[in-house]
């Protein structure tokens, strides 16, 4: 009897320790006691439906049971529909919409923000669809950002299905790190000319693989309700793997796991190591791979062993080799071999030291090709960008070109970059003399544009204004051109104005006579120039203040030259929107008075204090241009405008300056002043500043004709794009991006 039940007893413990491993074999998911799935949707950890299930709070996944089967949610109404240890998370985003009829608008447009986490880049893509749609995207990737499309076609016969080049359907890129986006919609003429066929705008984020684009998408309303997966990076804290790393307690990487940064360095990920597999944030969570019965890895009579991580294969004795199917197997010993190891070590060493003479031979040639290579080199840069070009132009003038050698610190480290821009990127740098310059890194010119970039080269070299960014010279004998321009200190008109930073002085004269020395700047390009030049993108952050704080006009990549009889250019649209001539973004055709235009705006900003774009307390944005004519038109201006003007200003002068503005700022160019009027009309004003009444007075604007402002506003959550932006007839996507 005892027997029997010491055989029993046997039994269970063999199936006991059969169950554990089988156990211990399943790599777990959530934390022991925790949901591991919501629904269809695994949860694993760092992820949690609450409590200490989830790592933080910024991992906490709602399962909500209104839904058969469950369904999982995180930052509020965001459906989860996977989520990978390896650092994704697809959601579901709904398609904002904006729909016409004869009556009436209907539109809805989604926010969304996913907080600790970041929209992946290579997975995903903004997408707009309509015959009379442009899209905009708005954000954060630790700054702000804008960018959109345009989609356009006259009947939905027009449009190819799969392809989203511009016409009925367009797609841009979403910027690397984005963790929120905000979509608006508008449209040219409210669907007026398509309205049966394409009564809707339509634009959504999505995976690139899961939207292709369809006629009959363009049809009805049907497309409203669609949802589109997206799919996020997540990462662990903002600390990389060597800081997190010294806090034992709180570092996610549990044993047999290593820990991944991420591309920024802020916050990381774990992975298993190279043999293990499961959940690398949960302790034992990382289990090995028992590489013998999952891969067989080895040869047929060798023998193979499981070790931690990685395994091991043994030829029987009287066998040599390393006994793996992919290596040398197992096989017997050759007689032979013994006797012919010395000659094979002697012709070794022989060879190896031809070899090294050889080596050296080809290295002492490989210096001077390459020597003759980089001279080679420098010469076809010179050409390819344009050196003959630009020194026939100089030479004929002025006999040659100049060559300037300069140093730009730790070879364009990115600590010393100034800013960026659709032209390229300025660093700070050092001449060989010592003195410090702005170093402007091109972006490749192609043939197609060689001639205007070397004709805007030989004009800007002949610009001597002191309120204009002086142009030093220029480095062709590199693979992009490099322009060297004086360097600036104090920053930007726009950061002046905008930043709350007492250290700068604001005084009402000082940006008195900043309006008076960039009008004159203006009005030298226009009118006293060897050859008349429009500057296609006045704005306050263009415009660089000096160690005294006086004016310098700045970034002429997009300007142009014209011929002394020509009125205008006519050119596809470009500038930034807030800073934009109407009558240009409308016709196409950029004249003197566009610049006006973009200078009025820069005016009623040293006015108000404010930016193009005014944000009310609900979030709604409206044009600081519609504003500001609204308020004069009502004679009540003087409450719009900024409390250290009042106080510095007296009344007339403020009157005058702001019925200046005012001018400038007509919907029609003709009526707009030239920039000569706009630079002595500023001139009178300073020069009569000691003459206009002490005591203020109510002012008094005489009605002239109305001026109309387009508002690029929604009547809800309205937006505003703050970005380089192209011509209806470009297709390509827009980006905010200016220096």
């Amino acid at each position: 009897m005892g027997s029997i039940r010491s055989l029993v007893l046997m039994q269970l413990m063999i199936l006991l320790n059969v169950i554990l491993t089988v156990k211990a074999s399943t790599p777990a998911v959530a934390k022991p006691g925790c949901r591991s799935r919501c629904g269809d949707v695994i949860i694993p950890y760092p992820f949690g439906t609450g409590g200490d299930c989830n790592i933080t709070a910024g991992f906490f996944i709602n399962c909500s049971t209104s839904f058969i089967p469950h369904k999982p949610f995180f930052g509020g109404n965001i459906e989860v529909i996977n989520i990978s240890t390896d650092g994704q998370l697809r959601i579901l985003s709904n398609t904002s919409y904006d729909c016409y009829n004869t009556s009436y608008r209907n539109w809805l447009f989604y926010h969304l923000r996913f907080f600790e986490f970041s929209i992946n880049n290579n997975k995903n893509k903004f997408t707009a669809i309509g015959c009379d749609t442009y899209a905009v995207v708005q954000g954060f990737y630790g700054q702000r950002y804008a960018t959109g499309c345009l989609s356009l076609c006259n009947n939905i016969t027009d449009v190819s299905n799969g392809s989203c080049s511009g016409i009925g359907c367009c797609q841009t890129r979403i910027p690397k790190d984005v963790t929120s986006y905000n979509i608006s919609l508008a449209s040219y003429a409210n669907h007026t000319n398509v309205l049966l066929e394409n009564p809707c705008s339509y634009a959504f984020v999505a995976e690139i693989d899961n939207y292709t684009f369809s006629a009959s998408d363009l049809r009805g309303f049907e497309f409203q309700g669609k949802q589109f997966p997206i799919t996020l990076d997540w990462k662990i804290g903002n600390r990389s793997c060597n800081e997190a790393n010294m806090d034992v307690n709180n570092f996610a990487c549990k044993e047999y796991s290593k820990c991944v940064d991420s591309e920024n360095n802020s916050g990381y990920l774990c992975k298993c190591l190279e043999g293990y597999v499961g959940n690398p944030y949960l302790p034992n969570g990382c289990q090995d791979i028992n590489e013998c019965e999952s891969m067989s890895p080895c040869n047929g009579m060798a023998r193979c062993t499981n070790l931690p991580g990685t395994y091991n294969c043994s030829c029987p004795v009287g066998y040599e080799g390393d006994g793996k199917k992919s290596g040398t197997g197992c096989s017997l010993p050759n007689k032979d071999q013994s006797k012919t190891s010395l000659i094979v070590v002697a012709l070794g060493i022989c060879l190896a030291a031809g070899f090294s003479l050889f080596l050296a031979g080809v290295w002492w040639l490989y210096g001077k090709l390459e020597k003759r290579r980089n001279i080679k080199r420098k010469q076809e840069h010179f050409k390819r960008n344009g050196g003959l070009l630009l020194e026939k132009k100089l030479s004929s003038k002025e006999g040659g070109v100049e060559n300037i050698k300069f140093f730009t610190s730790n070879h364009y480290n990115e600590n010393r970059i100034l800013g960026r821009g659709g032209q390229g990127v300025v660093y700070k740098g050092m001449l060989h003399d010592g003195r410090i310059v702005a170093v402007k890194k091109s972006k490749i010119v192609d043939q197609e544009h060689l001639d205007p970039f070397i004709n805007e080269i030989v004009i800007l070299a002949k610009i001597d204004h002191r309120n204009v960014v002086k142009l030093l010279g220029c480095c062709l004998e590199t693979e992009v051109p490099l322009l060297v321009y004086e360097f600036i200190p104090n920053g930007t008109l726009s950061q002046l104005i905008h930043d709350q930073n007492e250290e700068y002085p604001r005084s009402w004269d000082m940006r008195l006579r900043i309006a008076a020395e960039v009008s004159n700047a203006i009005s030298y390009l226009h009118s006293s120039a060897s050859v008349p030049i429009y500057h296609r993108d006045i704005k306050s952050s263009n415009i660089l203040l000096d160690e005294k704080f006086r004016a310098k006009v700045s970034d002429f990549g997009t300007s142009r030259s014209i011929g002394i009889d020509q009125t205008h250019l006519t050119t596809q649209v470009q500038g930034t929107f807030g800073y934009l001539d109407p009558e240009y973004f409308q016709s196409s055709q950029f004249t003197e008075k566009s610049d006006v235009y973009s200078f009025g705006v820069v005016l009623v900003e040293l006015l108000t204090a404010q930016k193009p774009v005014l944000t009310s307390g609900s979030q709604e944005k409206k044009s600081l241009v519609s504003y500001f004519i609204s308020s004069v038109d009502q004679n009540h201006f003087l409450d719009t405008l900024d409390p250290q003007v009042l106080k510095d200003g007296q009344n007339e002068e403020l009157v005058a300056v702001a019925y200046l503005a005012k001018r400038c700022l007509n919907l029609d160019g003709k009526d707009r002043p030239t920039m000569k009027e706009v630079a002595m009309e500023l001139e009178r004003i300073r020069v009569l500043r000691g003459f206009f009444p002490t005591q203020p007075k109510q002012a008094e604007v005489v009605a002239t004709k109305p001026t109309e402002i387009r508002d690029f506003t929604s009547s809800s959550n309205g937006f505003y794009m703050d970005s380089i932006i192209t011509s209806v007839s470009d297709a390509h996507p827009l980006m905010s991006d200016t220096f």
